[in-house]
């Protein structure tokens, strides 16, 4: 791998950007892993980041911290509580309190960042706009609109260098997800995906995060091997 290209990879320890991270490998890319700690409730993700790029490798993993909860306005990054056991159907209707103001904007501000200093022409983001499609920084017009900005604001792109946004998810359902990140080695027991672990980093699975994992498995014939608090209807 001495001669391969450098890409980013927004790395949060869930499931979608442990797939993405194993595609950038798979891609053939020297990963330097980006993860965020921004006050998130959810940190449990922080040690599952850590996790998932010792296994496949990374050339760097870099753990920035900002604080969102200075602006709050989610559920993610306030006192807000997040929403359980709404229907599947409902999920992509509106934009849900666990969006986070400018967050995917923020993180690939510093991917930019990073890509231009490690001569990077390719940034990995685990992005998915089918079965999560409330979000609207997860749009593929939202990603082309930041390609094209960041080709006319780095050195890099002004020099001719132009930056490759990659969403190799955007378009799967969980269930290819699942078996995407399974064929390419992704050990899920190690990521997490809830958006309101307990303290010992036991997933709730009845957050929509946790609700549309399950799901994912379940339509892919698969286990989940994440850990999960016991509850009525828990799997």
């Amino acid at each position: 791998m001495s001669d391969a290209k450098n890409a980013v990879v927004l790395l949060s320890g869930g499931a979608d950007s442990s797939t993405v991270l194993a595609v950038a490998r798979r891609d053939g890319f020297n990963v330097h892993a980006l993860t965020f700690a921004y006050g998130q409730r959810h940190a449990a993700e922080l040690k599952a980041a850590s996790r998932v790029a010792a296994r496949f490798g990374v050339a760097e993993h870099k753990v920035v911290e900002i604080d969102l909860r200075t602006f709050g306005g989610s559920a993610l990054t306030s006192d807000l509580s997040v929403p359980k056991d709404r229907a599947i159907s409902d999920m992509s209707e509106g934009i849900p309190i666990t969006y986070v103001p400018a967050r995917n904007t923020i993180f690939l501000s510093y991917a930019l960042a990073l890509a231009e200093v490690v001569d990077a022409s390719d940034v990995y983001i685990g992005v998915n706009a089918l079965d999560y499609s409330g979000y609207p920084d997860c749009r593929p017009e939202y990603i082309a609109a930041f390609e094209a900005m960041a080709n006319l604001a780095t050195k890099a792109g002004v020099e001719g260098r132009r930056l490759k946004i990659h969403t190799p998810l955007i378009s799967l359902t969980k269930a290819e997800i699942v078996a995407l990140g399974t064929s390419l080695g992704v050990e899920f027991g190690e990521t997490s995906t809830c958006y309101d672990p307990n303290s010992l980093g036991l997933a709730c699975g009845r957050c929509d995060a946790c609700q549309l994992r399950l799901k994912g498995f379940a339509e892919a014939g698969l286990t989940d091997p994440a850990r999960y608090q016991s509850f009525a209807g828990s799997p």
